[in-house]
């Protein structure tokens, strides 16, 4: 048993055990791949700080920037602290060694990304998140913080409305385990791979701790709230930086003209090029006015994408783009200390929902909230699992799931048509673009499939290894999202950030509220709040 036990291997993930083993708890760190293969990885435009090394910025311009983003539902004093102690959070990372690109006079180069005022973001060239990443496992390895990889979460053990470990299951072995601890804090990442190709998100991004922390009772809010990026590659969906349109790169249809501000928020840059799209037009990114130079210092990973997955080098001719789910801004509901609806359970990364996006993410806050409220989380629970006695021992065995229920040798339906099918319906009609009509059919859609679950599963039996299983478990867990993210966004009758209704295109002031999720009686209950 150890004080605080981390679920997630990501940026936030790891900024809560370091933070935790900065306090005193004995930490551990289990996740479903490696470190390594975050998603953390993909945040390439940099990490948002009021440092005013590129010009004028204050933390009241970040705060304002951000609730403008937010369009109206988050919470301003979650806002404050996030970008208030952003700015100590950059120079802690500066200070363990993370290599930001530097201005001629040695200080952290920033540079400007869409919806904000001033060029705010810190940067790695266009690896960011990358860096990051491995600067905070290269500090988590030097703490010898414990790492126990190739874990798939399976549940939270809760007694006494409590949480006091969980169970997963070893890929590598396929036996069911139990971790105990006196807290556990959730840094498994978003849901966004509902969308399946038409999204930026890293295999395996299906919400399994989201649909874990429901089983163990605590909310789900704002689901219906899903960030489209601009920019993911046509033929692929992989991202292309927000940095390509920062550092002046142009959108252009198929007769070569500009047609958006491409600095605006995410939302309204993505929903001008569906329109485009929806036309009959052809969008492309063009950076070659930047200049070779430029590009391959400050931009080197986006022309390596380019080439290698659209066969187009952006130095001598425009990318070829479409927008692509990327960001989810809803998520595990938690308080001001990162605590969920369940006693000793802690939420922080995409997965958590701090109030601080509101209806649309300003870009180069993700980052950002990874390791503020990573640690805070991190902080947080090694205190109260310092101050907390030893687990029961009537828990000592936990709640093992029967893993081997999955199999069958002969499915009437195959779960990997119906997850391609789910992307599929998700992007079509669940997507930039929304009305009762598409949803509604995409409920139906959702919960047909929920009703197959028993004629589907898993024909092989191998414990080592077996991938199948796993990904049908993912697949439990998505249908669960899925009918979360749907009924939120039927049940919102307004347009609001990265939520567009055509038929409610405008703000409904009385729903400037956060939509809830929970399970009662074995069922999905809503109500805003």
């Amino acid at each position: 048993m150890v004080d605080v036990l981390i679920v997630g291997g990501g940026g936030a993930g790891l900024a809560a055990a370091l933070a935790a083993k900065a306090k005193g708890a004995s930490v551990a760190v289990l996740g479903k791949s490696y470190p390594t293969r975050s998603q953390t990885c993909m945040a390439q435009g940099g990490i948002n700080a009021a440092l005013g090394n590129a010009g004028e910025d204050s933390v009241e311009q970040h705060v304002a920037d951000t609730l403008k983003s937010a369009q109206g539902i988050a919470d301003e004093k979650a806002v404050h602290a996030l970008c208030a102690e952003g700015v100590e959070a950059v120079r802690w990372l500066d200070a363990i060694g993370v290599p930001f690109s530097r201005t001629e006079d040695a200080t952290i180069a920033q540079r400007k990304l869409g919806g904000a005022y001033a060029a705010r973001a810190c940067y790695a060239q266009d690896y960011s998140g990358l860096k990051i990443l491995h600067t905070l496992y290269d500090q988590c390895n030097r703490e010898d913080i414990p790492f126990h990889n190739e874990r798939f979460l399976l549940d939270i053990i809760v007694e006494r409305e409590q949480a006091k470990g969980v169970t997963v299951l070893n890929i590598r072995s396929g036996e069911v385990e139990t971790f105990l601890a006196k807290t556990v804090i959730l840094a498994t990442g978003g849901y966004g791979k509902l969308y399946g190709r038409f999204s930026t998100n890293a295999a395996g991004s299906y919400g399994d701790g989201h649909a874990a922390a429901l089983r163990a009772g605590a909310r789900l809010s704002d689901m219906e709230f899903v960030q489209f990026h601009p920019t993911g590659l046509a033929s692929s969906s992989i991202l292309i930086s927000e940095s390509a349109r920062g550092a002046g790169g142009h959108l252009l249809n198929g007769r070569g003209e500009r047609f958006v501000d491409e600095l605006l928020p995410r939302d309204r840059v993505a929903r001008a090029i569906h329109e485009q799209i929806a036309s009959g037009e052809t969008v492309r990114l063009d950076i070659r006015h930047l200049g070779e130079a430029f590009i391959d210092e400050a931009l080197p990973q986006e022309r390596k994408l380019a080439i290698h997955y659209e066969g187009v080098d952006p130095v001598t001719e425009p990318v070829p783009i479409k927008p692509v789910a990327h960001y989810t801004m809803g998520g595990i509901e938690v308080d001001a200390s990162s605590q969920t609806a369940v006693k000793g359970l802690y939420a922080c990364g995409e997965c958590a929902n701090h109030n601080v996006h509101g209806a649309n993410r300003l870009g180069g806050n993700s980052l950002l909230e990874l390791i503020v409220f990573g640690r805070q989380a991190g902080t947080n629970a090694a205190a109260v699992s310092t101050a907390r006695s030893e687990v029961p021992a009537e828990t000592q065995s936990g709640d093992k799931r029967d893993v081997s229920s999955c199999f069958n040798d002969a499915p009437e339906v195959d779960f990997y048509a119906q997850r391609d099918a789910l992307a599929a319906l998700f992007y079509e009609k669940a997507g930039l673009v929304r009305s009762a009509e598409t949803l509604t059919a995409a409920l139906q859609s959702v919960k047909s499939m929920q009703a197959q679950l028993s004629k589907m599963g898993v024909r092989d039996r191998a414990e080592r290894y077996n991938t199948n299983r796993i990904e049908f478990f993912e697949f439990v867990n998505a249908l669960t999202l899925a009918e979360a993210v749907v009924t939120g966004a039927l049940k919102r009758e307004e347009s609001r950030g990265a939520h567009y209704r055509s038929d409610f295109p405008d703000q409904n002031p009385a729903q400037a509220k956060h939509s809830l999720c929970c399970i009662r009686e074995d069922k999905l209950c809503f109500e805003f709040n």
